[in-house]
């Protein structure tokens, strides 16, 4: 099979009959550095007879937030906005915003990463995405209540983030809708990302919308959500190669510190800006399951996009849209710059499920590590010895590399010998011809920390070593334990 043929089969498994009955149509694709290396369409896009095709639009929902939130840091980069200012400076009318019947200030900080206070909104604001300007400042004016303290937790709010919209137009004068447009949209060529279905032209293949409550028997023609005053954090319409484009650019951010990056990208937005919002601003401390049965280690928000951390792939990084009549989501993985982008013309469609099963595939079939950072040149060097000495049988009193004093202090070289030995009588002994060590790291979570295994004659061994920074880094720790303890 062919490696295309491949990345179509797990995109064939990933839209089962389960998944595909909860849509009239939809599509995903794999993509890589930007563009759609494998697409698979399926169903209707309007009950007219039209099939599903590549390069048909779906409405994208909230995928349209890290838009808004590029946008903003393309104008904090220039100096224009200041994310942590009070809003007040910005926006006047937000001094009658109350926590408690207390005035409160909020930064756009929070409003980007999803901890200003504000309440979960997302029913509340479907219903108002086509709201007036003037009806949506009216209930700002009125006062906004809080449910928490700035700063304090994660709380998904649609009108938190329509008040960076609301920002960036009283800083630019204009519609945030062409701010986006021309700062992202337009540089990056996704001329098929627009706000409205009347923006595309007659004939476009454009998805319609629909609903079901029955788990897929029936459907209903779900008309088009309006785009108003909110359509900055939910309004985008586009195809699964304008959004595989955008997914290769904000992952082309974690290229090798040393190398130039694109300019062209550059030019739109920094590749800093863009690890930015792919960090971790806000803990979401729910405990949630996304590869298999596997929990994640820890998820989180960045600035209009999602982090998560999972022990074996590392870190991924999306965002979910959900209107009524459509669902979507892309998802990618920064290390190994492949991602999944699904839609469906349905919000019962699970197209986070879609994408969290592709790319588990894609990344378990090619044995992607969970490398979160490019290691010194001496903590491969340490890992490679300490590799070389357990498969090998060798005391760890003779390794070849730089130790701290404490690490045959903390545990006596007779003491750590013994465990070794023990270790391996309760796993076996290392194969003699494992694969490079490369293809066995598990994780690389700092430049100075290293994860790999070693296989076994039955089971494997976990490994990890730990440098200090110092002028030249030296192994200030080494653990070696069971695959099972991990």
């Amino acid at each position: 099979m062919t490696e295309d043929a491949s990345f179509g089969s797990v995109l064939e498994q990933a839209l089962s009959e389960d998944v595909r009955r909860l849509a009239i149509g939809g599509i995903a694709a794999v993509v890589r550095d930007g563009s759609v290396i494998a697409v698979h369409p399926f169903g209707e896009l309007r009950r007219d007879g039209g099939s599903t095709a590549r390069g048909s639009v779906f409405r994208v929902a909230s995928i349209t937030k890290s838009f808004l939130a590029a946008t903003a840091l393309s104008l904090r980069d220039e100096g224009r906005l200041d994310l942590h200012a009070p809003l007040t400076a910005y926006l006047p009318e937000m001094s009658a915003t109350r926590l408690r019947g207390a005035p409160v200030e909020i930064a756009l900080d929070d409003l980007l990463s999803n901890r200003s206070g504000l309440p979960e909104d997302n029913p509340w604001g479907d219903e108002h995405l086509g709201a007036s300007r003037e009806e949506i400042g009216a209930l700002i004016a009125a006062g906004l209540q809080l449910s928490a303290a700035p700063g304090e937790r994660y709380q998904y709010s649609n009108v938190g983030m329509s008040l960076v919209g609301r920002v960036i137009e009283a800083v630019e004068g204009r519609p945030v809708e062409q701010v986006v447009s021309e700062r992202i949209l337009v540089p990056l060529g996704l001329s098929d990302t627009r706000w409205d279905a009347a923006a595309f032209p007659a004939g476009a293949d454009l998805a319609a919308g629909f609903r079901t409550f029955d788990d897929g028997a029936t459907f209903a023609p779900e008309p088009y959500v309006g785009s108003g005053a909110l359509a900055c954090i939910g309004s985008l319409f586009s195809t699964v190669d304008d959004i595989g484009r955008w997914v290769g650019f904000l992952a082309s951010a974690f290229e090798d510190a040393g190398a130039t990056g694109s300019p062209e990208a550059d030019a739109v937005l920094s590749r800093r800006s863009r690890r930015e919002m792919q960090r971790v601003h806000t803990v979401n401390p729910a405990r949630i399951t996304r590869f298999g049965d596997r929990p994640l280690l820890a998820t989180g928000y960045g600035y209009g996009l999602v982090v998560e951390h999972d022990d074996v792939h590392g870190v991924t990084v999306g965002h979910s849209g959900g209107l009524p009549g459509f669902a979507a989501h892309m998802r990618w993985h920064p290390e190994s710059r492949f991602g999944v982008v699904a839609f469906g013309n349905s919000d019962a469609f699970p197209a986070w499920q879609v994408t969290a099963s592709a790319l588990d595939a894609l990344l378990s079939a090619r044995d992607a590590p969970a490398v979160g950072a490019i290691v010194w040149p001496q903590t491969r060097r340490a890992a490679g010895a300490i590799d070389e000495a357990i498969r090998h049988g060798a005391s760890f009193a003779d390794l070849p590399i730089p130790l701290a004093r404490n690490v045959l202090r903390d545990i006596p070289t007779k003491v750590r010998d013994d465990r070794l030995r023990a270790l391996i009588e309760s796993v076996g002994a290392p194969l003699t011809d494992p694969p490079t060590l490369d293809a066995r790291v598990v994780a690389a979570p700092e430049a100075s920390t290293l994860r790999w295994r070693i296989p076994t004659a039955r089971g494997a061994l976990v490994c990890s070593v730990h440098l200090m920074g110092l002028s030249t880094p030296i192994v200030q720790a080494i653990d070696v334990s069971p695959e099972t303890a991990v």
